[in-house]
This record gives structure tokens, C-alpha cells and sequence, in this order.
């Protein structure tokens, strides 16, 4: 795109990546800097126009649509010192193509930038592609969470998994290892959840009857004889849907630091364990393009893989004690 003149107008040609974004969102993002307020101005005027003609708000962009924008003061970037240098994200990709992304997503990264964290993988990502004109989470993953994550490399893509989502037509399954022995083959649990502030400021979760629908379908993998490895499906995707569903039923997943039993947690960092035991195993789903079924599998890395062994190893000395 060429440089915003202030003496005047520009012209900006639509690429596909943007295709089905309302216009005044598309400026927002274009325009930084410009308020809201001024850019609906110029929408409601008609100095904006669409292929030569005026457009609403919420007039959804097509690729090839030839975009005229009136000359715009817009804000001078702050001077910020430049950041720290970051290595590269050590991500397998699971599949790509023109409009998807899929990576195993390590341990320790959050999925995006904020409170502190200057950035995320998404960031991280934008950063080291530089040719990629867009590229956006399709859903999230918490710090501590491994494996697989999705991201959009067009708009239409996003729109359309998001409305996967909505709609419960992404299979999305976990492995967790939790606190106790757990005894049902298959439990499907239905519990709401309500999300809030602790007086302390931290983002909690809870069971609460007047909070929002959750479904969780838990699947028995393996026994120990204080642990249970099991298999999480989200029928829904509420934020610590799993950790909080396990917690509240007295099987807190293994190293959950905001869920979890904190002396077990103690315990277990002397064992090998240094973080939560959760990882996205499976994602199924249609592609948002082809429609053909997609079934992405991101293995149990190797920290988890070594804590198993661990406690397989624990039972056999105990067996031989026996």
C-alpha cells in the first residue's frame, strides 16, 4: 500500500487475506492511530469509497475491491526502544498450507502478547514470516499447554473454523494427568462455569450453577496407583474448562498451579514434573477451504513421555517389593 498523504487521496486494493472483514473494522486496523470517531465520519461523508462507490460500515470487503481513502492525520508512532531479540519459536509444523497453520505448540509460551508478555506465539510468528500479510490464532492454548494450536492465514479461514467452533463441529481432545484413581471407563461431565476477579486480581474459574454451559467428556487411558491418565474431549471451549471440571470432581490435573493440590505439586517438581500435565493431542475438523476432514496429532512431548516412565517405574519397584 502506498504511504497516507496528507494533501491527497489514496488508493488501497483489497488482498484475499482480508476477504469478508466489515470496512470499518478493515480501517481501524489500516489506520492506526485515527479514532474511531473520525473514521466513521469519513465512512458516513462518502469520502471513503468502495470501487468508486460509498460503503457502509459494515459492508464486507471482497479481494480485488479497489479502496479510495481521503487524506487522514494519523497518529506518530511512539518511540519505543527496540526489543530484545527473541530466538525462534521451537514449534513443529504439524500442517500448512495457503490458509492454515497448525504447530505443536511448546511448553512455557503464551499463544499471545499481554500482561507483561511482550510476545506470544502469535507475535512470534508474524515476526519471523514477514511475508505473511495475515495470520491470526484460531483459538487459544494456556501457557503451560502443549500441542496442537491453529492459526488462520486468511480471513475466510477464520471465520469459517470459528464458526466450526460455535457450532461443535471441531473435535478437540486433551491428555491429562490427574490426582487419584479414577475408576469410570468414560464419564461425561456437564458442569457451568463461572469466570471472575480474585481479590488478589488473578483471572479464576469455577462451577457455578448460574454460569455458562460446559461439557466435558473424559475417556480412561491408564492407572497408577495414585494417578489416572486420561482423555479429555471439550464438547464446549470455556476458558480452564478442563482443569476446572477435573479439579471440582477431586482430580486435579498433576502440576496445575492455579487448580491443582500445591503440595502435590511440590512433590511431584522433585519427581521430574516442572508443569501442568496437559497436552492437545487431536484436532478434527473441516478445512475451512476444501471442506475434506482434517485429523491433526501432535505426540506426547518428551517431559511428559518421561514423567509416565517415572511413575511406570515406581510401580514395578513397588510390585517387586511386594
Amino acid at each position: 500500500m502506498k504511504e497516507l498523504s496528507k494533501d491527497s487521496a489514496t488508493w488501497h486494493e483489497v488482498g484475499e487475506e482480508s476477504a469478508g472483514q466489515r470496512l470499518d473494522n478493515y480501517l481501524t486496523k489500516l489506520l492506526k492511530g485515527v479514532p474511531k470517531s473520525h473514521i466513521y465520519r469519513i465512512l458516513r461523508s462518502g469520502e471513503v469509497r468502495i470501487n468508486s462507490r460509498r460503503a457502509a460500515p459494515g459492508y464486507r470487503i471482497q479481494p480485488g475491491d479497489r479502496l479510495r481513502l481521503p487524506p487522514v492525520r494519523t497518529a506518530k508512532p511512539a518511540v519505543v526502544s527496540a526489543p530484545r531479540p527473541m530466538t525462534r519459536l521451537k514449534a513443529e509444523v504439524l500442517y500448512e498450507d495457503d490458509h492454515l497453520l497448525a504447530i505443536n505448540k511448546p511448553a512455557g509460551v503464551a499463544v499471545h502478547g499481554g500482561s507483561g508478555i511482550s510476545r506470544g506465539v502469535v507475535e512470534q510468528l508474524r515476526f519471523e514470516r514477514p511475508e505473511a500479510r495475515f495470520l491470526e490464532l484460531v483459538h487459544r492454548l494456556d501457557r503451560e499447554t502443549t500441542g496442537v494450536l491453529l492459526l488462520a492465514k486468511r480471513r475466510p479461514a477464520l471465520t469459517e473454523l470459528h464458526r466450526q467452533l460455535r457450532d461443535g463441529q471441531v473435535q478437540k481432545i486433551y491428555c491429562a494427568l490427574v490426582k487419584g484413581r479414577w475408576h469410570d471407563g468414560k464419564r461425561s461431565v456437564a458442569l457451568p462455569l463461572h469466570k471472575y476477579v480474585s481479590q488478589s486480581g488473578e483471572r479464576r474459574v469455577s462451577v457455578r450453577q448460574d454460569g455458562l454451559p460446559a461439557h466435558t467428556v473424559f475417556h480412561l487411558r491408564r492407572n497408577w496407583s495414585s494417578f489416572s491418565l486420561l482423555e479429555a474431549e471439550l464438547k464446549t471451549g470455556r476458558t480452564h474448562q478442563i482443569r476446572v471440571h477435573l479439579a471440582h470432581l477431586g482430580f486435579p490435573i498433576a502440576g496445575d498451579d492455579k487448580y491443582g493440590d500445591f503440595t502435590l505439586n511440590r512433590q511431584l517438581m522433585k519427581q521430574g514434573l516442572k508443569r501442568m500435565f496437559l497436552h492437545a493431542y487431536r484436532v478434527a475438523f473441516a478445512h475451512p477451504h476444501s471442506g475434506a476432514t482434517l485429523k491433526l496429532e501432535a505426540p506426547l512431548p518428551p517431559d511428559l513421555q518421561g514423567f509416565l516412565a517415572t511413575l511406570d517405574a515406581g510401580e514395578t519397584r513397588i510390585a517387586q517389593a511386594l
